[in-house]
């Protein structure tokens, strides 16, 4: 749920597990003591030069991990000492005429301290900063926080995928009320929407994998080595899901081929059948305008509205002798 506030540009909270949490200013940040069992919680909203500059001060970070923010959005994870950090893309809502959109999120670990760093409004973290479970989150390592937020990132691509299978079904559904190139169209954007997907997904391979290695994680604690690698399972499920969803496009496509083909074949028939009757009607005028005298010519008007009357009872018979038949 979003946030009825604008987004602060600097959050930071301090969480314990005995206590209830305590936001900070940027200033008390400088002077704040984490224990053993606490966590401190930084979330940046596009901050200022100053801001970052006094944050990486205050709080010791490395100078690789301010390199990252501004060194373009391609999912990857390093370490350096006992701080690692991570950059994906999640899932926001789209705008415009956007298939679906993703914003950059940075996560900075390090001893009982975690720094997330993005540009637009991420839906979980405004979600987690109103949270009140500050007891629960008091009680997780940094590692751990860092897992509970990529899997908040994760869920993001389910509720796409969702979304888009609910498209893909609607589509199904109006098919055959939509006329071809409507359905063509919709076909050409579903088609981008889990292309677009795959490209942001498909690059986190390497920053879950890396996660659940116990040779890259600056602890070795078994809860987190636990918590990163149900992560990279989750991604797999995602990659999974994902994938379905393209298959998905494909045999919507199938879907509308056959009922091209069938508005085809019907067409077809109704101008077979039409041929037919033409064809017949064109024999029987060709007959009566073969050169020998018979009673029938010397008939004038009554014997000419004779024909012309009984060729249309012949079309006529023949048409609802079709439609009986369902012959079109």
């Amino acid at each position: 749920m979003e946030s009825s506030h604008a987004a602060p540009e600097f959050f930071a909270r301090l969480f314990r597990s005995n206590a209830p949490p305590r936001e900070l200013s940027l200033g008390d940040v400088a002077g704040c003591v984490v224990t053993q069992n606490d966590l401190l919680w930084v979330d940046l909203l596009a901050p200022n030069v100053q801001t970052l500059d006094e944050l990486w001060r205050s709080c010791k970070l490395p100078e690789l991990a301010r390199l990252l923010l501004e060194s373009g959005s391609t999912p990857l994870v390093e370490r350096e000492g006992q701080h690692f950090w991570a950059r994906t893309v999640t899932v926001t809502p789209a705008q415009g005429d956007e298939l679906v959109s993703g914003a950059v999120l940075i996560c900075v670990a390090g001893p009982n301290q975690v720094i997330t760093y993005h540009t637009e409004e991420i839906e979980f973290l405004a979600a987690l900063r109103e949270s009140a479970h500050g007891a629960v989150i008091g009680g997780l390592s940094s590692e751990s926080f860092v897992a509970t937020l990529l899997d908040h990132q994760l869920s993001g691509y389910f509720q796409a995928v969702s979304d888009f299978e609910c498209a893909v079904e609607h589509l199904e559904s109006d098919m055959s009320t939509n006329d071809i190139e409507a359905n063509i169209v919709e076909l050409q954007r579903l088609r981008r929407w889990a292309s677009r997907l795959r490209r942001m997904l498909a690059p986190h391979r390497s920053v879950f994998g890396a996660l659940s290695r116990p040779d890259f994680r600056p602890s070795e604690s078994r809860e987190a080595e636990r918590h990163f690698g149900a992560l990279d399972t989750r991604f797999e499920r995602a990659m999974d899901m994902i994938e379905n969803a393209r298959e998905l496009v494909i045999g919507s496509f199938e879907l509308f081929s056959g009922q091209v083909a069938l508005r085809t074949n019907g067409a077809m028939r109704v101008l077979t059948f039409v041929t037919v009757i033409a064809g017949v009607l064109a024999t029987f005028v060709g007959a009566l305008g073969m050169n020998f005298e018979a009673s029938l010519f010397q008939t004038r008007d009554a014997g000419f509205w004779s024909i012309v009357g009984g060729l249309l009872l012949f079309s006529g018979a023949m048409t609802w002798l079709g439609w009986r038949r369902r012959w079109f």
